[in-house]
């Protein structure tokens, strides 16, 4: 048995102890005491606790692996996060203000990828175990919509008809204006007549089982007031204040550019707002989402010429001659970053770009590049729509001043 106390959290939300220990569900400053075993301190019994610490909200918290924070006081993680990004631009030698611009609320999260296994007496669904590939029961998720919490019964309904005993069915449930929209992977295979029957017992807008798809409602996103149907498993912010806050971000940076790319555009989260005032092009490699945001467009109102591109920006970014055509960029990378396009971007001095990222250290490098060929970075914003999670996202406007 030893005690330990906690220095730091570090970016998988585990406290760590000089040596460094790791000793998850612990907070900064705590004094704990167990058994480390390999560097790990896996059931600490907490003897002085922090002000910071709270009872979580969800009575599923000590076993669920959905999230990883429930245990800290909002302002804390809100503070905690806020310093990850802060971290990430300081090991660039980047100063820039950091602020939060929005934390999603409690029973917000609008898209989950549920897990489920067939049972000797049914089937069960949720999440995975801490640490774990064991699938728990979450009937109290204070993380997702209503809508989604009381589509569990469904989804273990899919895992009788069609999860093998020894494998387990990936149900990803999406909330659109139209009901819920569902993409199912991993299970055997099932025919259109058997989905065209799951989905009016359940009252489905879509059920994509791998590739056989059947909609009965056309399962529509609103992007800047225009509705757009994604392909089944499309991404989506994962809340709508999330995607609120970065698009009004992206809108203010770009205010007054006439002529604008959207870089890894998906299915037009950036475009098509930004249509409104300016012309768009929109390039992403997945030609099902271009598509779906084609035709969003051809039907909506008020909005400017959208054109698209099917293109790998990894492999092939926009280079300078292309990118000169602009005068504003709005860039929305994987968590890889866009090492590759932000050099041509660097290189075609784009007068403002509108760099949203979901992870702090590959955007801290991104930006380092702009800031070296002559860009000024202007205030970083924090969104946290993944709540009680150690995931962070973050938007930022870069002008070039040469």
């Amino acid at each position: 048995m030893e005690t330990l106390t906690i220095e730091r959290l570090g970016h998988h939300g585990d406290g760590i102890a000089p040596g460094p220990i790791y000793v998850p569900g612990t907070l900064p400053g705590e004094r704990v005491e167990g058994v480390v075993e390999h560097g790990v301190m896996a059931a600490p019994r907490i003897l002085e606790p922090v002000p910071e610490r709270v009872k979580p909200p969800c009575r599923h918290a000590k076993s669920c692996g959905g999230c990883q924070l429930q245990h800290a006081s909002d302002a804390f993680v809100a503070e905690w996060k806020l310093g990850v990004v802060r971290t990430a631009l300081a090991a660039q030698g980047i100063a820039a203000p950091v602020s939060m611009l929005s934390a999603s609320p409690p029973h917000s999260r609008r898209r989950a990828a549920f897990s489920a296994r067939r049972t000797k007496k049914g089937a069960l669904a949720g999440f995975h175990q801490k640490g774990s590939d064991t699938v728990i029961a979450i009937p109290d998720c204070q993380l997702v919509t209503p809508a989604l919490a009381a589509s569990l019964p469904m989804v273990e309904a899919l895992a009788v008809l069609g999860a093998s005993r020894k494998g387990e069915l990936s149900v990803q449930v999406t909330e659109s204006l139209s009901g819920l929209d569902v993409a199912v992977s991993g299970g055997k295979p099932v025919d259109l007549a058997t989905l065209a029957e799951i989905a009016r017992e359940q009252d489905l807008a879509r059920i994509a089982w791998d590739d056989e798809v059947l909609t009965r409602r056309p399962p529509y996103q609103r992007f800047g007031g225009v509705d757009v149907v994604p392909p089944p498993g499309a991404f989506l912010q994962a809340t709508a204040a999330g995607e609120a806050a970065l698009r009004d971000a992206v809108v203010q940076i770009l205010h007054g550019a006439s002529h604008v790319a959207d870089l890894f555009a998906g299915c037009g989260t950036f475009a098509l707002p930004l249509a409104q005032a300016a012309r768009v092009h929109a390039v992403e490699s997945d030609r099902a989402m271009l598509k779906a945001l084609d035709h969003g467009w051809r039907h909506g109102t008020e909005l400017r010429h959208v054109t698209h591109e099917a293109r790998d920006l990894f492999r092939n970014p926009l280079l300078p001659d292309e990118l000169r055509r602009f005068d504003g960029v709005a860039i929305d990378p994987p968590r890889a970053g866009a090492e590759a396009q932000i050099a041509q971007l660097a290189a075609a001095r784009v007068p403002r770009i509108a760099h949203v990222s979901c992870n702090p250290v590959t955007f801290a490098r991104d930006a380092a590049a702009l800031l070296r060929a002559g860009y000024r970075i202007g205030p970083v914003g924090v969104v946290d729509q993944f709540r009680w999670s150690t995931h962070v996202e973050l938007v930022a406007g870069f002008v070039f001043e040469g």
